[in-house]
């Protein structure tokens, strides 16, 4: 797969320079990963029917997903229409509760000759803690935390729910504030890869609770995971109406050559009725800073699924912030912000890192629906985004 042709967001903006080689060089010892920048990706579906999808979606063959519509207020394109649709039922028009199961699928990466395997007590970096029972307690999954965002309390629920809440908050709080868009997780049996050194490699890791990390080829891993694992899934209940997620540990992603690192995660969108689905990092030495430890990562593609599932959303040009230089114009809520975390949760004796996210306000203008008028769910964006200049 060549990058830059199927892929948009922080992968085309971070690697617009490199020059892509046929096969990956390892990295070495030489190749130390606090070097690198951290970033995300969307691979969004190719020529989208959007009528099939709809009609997928109303039929339970697809994944449920509800449609808006929207005039733009910003400078320089305001009076502009712009239409998405996105997982669940609409929090503008319902009231009600809407579930999608996700399926989690621990990945074990075996490279050269160490064992990356979330299934198993982390004592080095985790304190004897296994990486997928953190996962499973998190407020990613459970619904027992009561987030307040903006000083508003939008209720105990999973984040992601609470995010969507609190993005259309106006009409949630007007209809009684009862909507909710929940995620049912199931778990599957982990998968061990081994890549080979064509795929992937060691970083080293200087000062660090370990003194290495993974690291796989995004376009090598991508086809395997669209074209074996996800269909060989499909008799344990994979399919088009529910999303397959993908838990890395302590390994992450790069494109064509370790040089030309880190993606920590994306969200994607393939064939027809649609299948999405995503892998993230699960890192527990924090070797990226804010933003990306624990299930930060998963923040962040969960809630860019969730708001914008086939990666296609169009917005206003955006950009000059987060991990964006330049413009871009897709309804990715995770990029403004990437770095900036939001106040940490602390379950069950452990304390979990989540990303903070930008509004549906802070792309289309003024006023903000969301919760306390703010245009991100922490009060970093006080204000929409302005007219974006790629210069």
């Amino acid at each position: 797969m060549n990058v830059r042709k199927h892929w948009t967001s922080a992968v085309i903006v971070a690697f617009a320079a490199a020059v892509l080689v046929a096969a990956a060089m390892p990295a070495s010892a030489e190749d130390d990963l606090s070097n690198h920048k951290l970033v995300f990706g969307v691979k969004p579906l190719q020529n989208p029917d959007m009528a099939k999808i709809q009609h997928d979606s109303d039929a339970a063959t697809g994944l449920k997903m509800w449609s808006y519509s929207i005039k733009s207020t910003r400078n320089g394109s305001k009076g502009k229409s712009y239409k998405g649709v996105m997982v669940g039922a609409s929090p503008i028009s319902t009231s009600g509760t809407t579930t999608t199961t996700v399926y989690v699928v621990p990945l074990i990466f075996e490279i050269d000759g160490k064992t990356l395997d979330p299934t198993k007590p982390d004592a080095a970096c985790m304190g004897g803690k296994t990486p997928l029972t953190v996962l499973k307690g998190s407020p990613m999954i459970v619904a027992t935390h009561d987030f307040k965002m903006n000083g508003v309390d939008v209720g105990k629920a999973q984040y992601s729910d609470a995010f969507q809440r609190a993005n259309f908050w106006k009409d949630v709080s007007a209809n009684g504030g009862t909507y909710h868009n929940k995620l049912n997780y199931k778990y599957l049996p982990a998968i061990t890869i081994k890549p080979g050194s064509a795929h992937s490699g060691l970083f080293s890791l200087s000062g660090a609770c370990i003194d290495y990390y993974g690291g796989i080829d995004i376009n090598w891993f991508d086809s395997l995971v669209t074209g074996t694992i996800i269909p060989s899934l499909a008799s344990k209940g994979v399919g088009p109406t529910n999303l397959p997620i993908f838990m890395l540990y302590n390994t992450t992603m790069y494109d064509g050559s370790p040089s030309q690192c880190c993606i920590g995660g994306y969200h994607g969108a393939f064939g027809s009725p649609v299948q999405t689905y995503s892998p993230f990092q699960f890192d527990s030495v924090g070797v990226f800073g804010a933003g990306s430890e624990d299930t930060a990562i998963m923040a962040h593609e969960v809630d860019e699924w969730q708001d914008d599932p086939l990666g296609t959303n169009p917005t206003p040009p955006w950009g000059n912030i987060g991990q964006v230089s330049g413009c871009q114009g897709n309804l990715e809520v995770g990029d403004p912000l990437s770095g900036t975390d939001f106040p940490n949760v602390t379950l069950g004796g452990y304390t979990y890192h989540l990303q903070e996210l930008a509004f549906f306000s802070w792309f289309y203008g003024s006023p903000s629906i969301g919760a306390g008028g703010k245009y991100s769910d922490n009060h970093t964006f006080t204000a929409p985004q302005g007219a974006c200049s790629a210069n």
